[in-house]
């Protein structure tokens, strides 16, 4: 019996250990060194102050008149060169986009990776400076997994003219067992997901009530598409499924068939485009006799 409890008080701490080991490196952020737009890239760097002292680093790729804008928000553990593909997409269908590394990301400063919550404020900034890059041009954005949940729990004012959600986990909750799972089978990782959990609100100064995409989602105004992958084990398409049935019309429900929490345009560019390319126009296209004739953002000297 005393071997018993000294191998199981032991397995308790190294759980303990390892549990608030796991929970250090979630937070942690993710620099990396970006630099200047890429060779014959018509795009202009851009650095966005929000916060106190805090500024978003990034790049906006002007388009033309009345095409509209679109912000394009990366997922954790990335930066704005996740983007880069839709966003020189975007710029040959004529369409403005603004890339940035999110809060804690890339280039851009911040402390601690916060699933979405602290990242939003800078969200609201990058949204605010897009609006006023280009007055008059209809806004919208396009979120994957923490950009998506980085929009969601976002101020928009005003509302964006669309929305496009890739891979968005619907709570903390889920994200958090579905990752163990992934590592260490359903049943740790349904009994190990609490160890990690309970950290949230002595590291981040929130409860996990405050990480509900799902629940963030009733407030969204905008034309929405919400996207994933059918083999998505981060995100399972049930949960995706559940994200799509809490948001208001108009709205549609894209299962990306034999993708995995990965990128969806580059799974399927030519699809992904097609999908996603008809909808923008249609959203973010503004009418007029000389429509497409005018450089939407000029570059900023």
């Amino acid at each position: 019996m005393k071997r018993l409890l000294i191998a199981l008080s032991t397995l308790a701490l190294v759980l303990a250990g390892l549990s608030l080991a796991a929970g250090e490196h979630l937070r942690r952020p993710v620099r990396t060194t970006i630099g200047a737009p890429p060779q014959g890239l018509n795009a202009a760097t851009v650095a966005i102050p929000y916060g106190e002292g805090q500024h978003l680093a990034g790049w906006f790729l002007p388009g033309r008149a009345h095409e509209g804008a679109v912000l394009m928000l990366h997922g954790v553990r990335g930066n704005r060169l996740q983007m880069l593909a839709r966003a020189r997409w975007l710029q040959r269908e004529g369409v403005a986009s603004l890339i940035v590394d999110l809060p804690s990301h890339g280039e851009s400063s911040g402390e601690r990776i916060s699933f979405g919550r602290h990242e939003s404020k800078g969200t609201e900034a990058a949204l605010a400076w897009l609006r006023m890059r280009l007055p008059g041009e209809k806004v919208g954005a396009i979120g994957v997994s923490l950009g998506g949940a980085s929009l969601l729990f976002a101020q928009r004012q005003p509302e964006l003219d669309a929305l496009v959600l890739e891979s968005v986990y619907p709570t903390i909750d889920a994200a958090v067992q579905n990752r163990l799972a992934m590592h260490l089978g359903p049943v740790a990782g349904q009994a190990l997901a609490p160890l990690l959990l309970v950290q949230i609100p002595l590291r981040l100064g929130f409860g996990t009530d405050q990480l509900r995409p799902v629940d963030a989602i009733a407030n969204v105004r905008a034309p929405l598409i919400v996207a994933s992958g059918t083999e998505d084990l981060h995100t399972r398409l049930p949960e995706t499924e559940a994200l799509f049935a809490a948001a208001r019309e108009p709205k549609a429900l894209w299962p990306v068939e034999g993708a995995a929490h990965i990128d969806l345009h580059d799974f399927d560019a030519a699809a992904y485009e097609a999908r996603l390319g008809p909808w923008l126009h249609a959203q973010l296209r503004k009418s007029s006799p000389r429509q497409g004739q005018a450089v939407a953002g000029k570059m900023p000297p």
